[in-house]
């Protein structure tokens, strides 16, 4: 009788232990796989490492990028579902370089599906038209022959089918589809909609006016 009284309070607490242990691993475990749905699936973050999208973003930008506009993309397949929209010209889109899939880029999309890119002394022509985006600067005045670089001649290409042409903001300081060529859907990570943090590292202070604001 006692054997029996001592034992039972001993397996009703050992009892409790492991609910509430299986509760917790059934909780991260829960965590874990939303996150990896919301960051496959819905919005992930990125960080703006270089210049090549001056003045649109600049170094120390965060960003989140929309991984459902697009579609879907199912993981480890090249599969997408749901697809609101396809990216259109201007768009600013994150996507894996396509010479080392391992990093990710960041341009604006320039020419989609169909058309035809010239470049010629810095300006860019799309299906013969002059193609002037509000956001490009250009921060060095030498134009640079075929010859040198493909930067301020280049083309023309046609834009192959499921493929896209990228160039950065800052043009003259762009390594980009001109001197790599296009990316593929399946490279498209999404499209950059919104700076959530923005630090600036030379001068260590937080870019408040930029924190907020939506990318164009």
């Amino acid at each position: 009788m006692t054997d029996a009284t001592a034992t039972a309070p001993l397996n009703e607490a050992t009892t409790k232990v492991k609910s509430k242990f299986r509760e917790y691993a059934e909780s991260i475990i829960w965590a874990i796989v939303l996150a990896f749905i919301i960051r496959s699936c819905v919005v992930q973050a990125f960080k703006i490492p270089s210049g090549s999208m001056e003045n649109t973003l600049a170094v120390g930008d965060h960003l989140f990028v929309n991984k459902f506009i697009y579609g879907i993309k199912l993981p480890f397949t090249d599969t997408r579902i749901l697809t609101l929209r396809d990216p259109m010209r201007g768009d600013v889109m994150v996507f894996e370089y396509p010479e080392d899939r391992s990093k990710d880029f960041i341009k604006r999309v320039i020419g989609v599906p169909g058309d035809e890119i010239l470049v010629r002394d810095k300006h860019v022509y799309v299906n013969g038209v002059l193609y002037k985006n509000p956001h490009e600067v250009h921060k060095e005045a030498a134009v640079l022959s075929r010859d040198m670089a493909p930067r301020d001649n280049f083309g023309p290409v046609r834009v192959p089918a499921g493929s896209y042409f990228m160039m950065g903001d800052n043009r003259d300081r762009s390594y980009d589809s001109r001197f790599w060529g296009f990316i593929k859907d399946s490279d498209i990570r999404g499209k950059a909609f919104i700076k959530y943090w923005s630090w600036d590292q030379a001068s260590w202070r937080v870019r408040w006016g930029s924190i907020g604001r939506l990318i164009e």
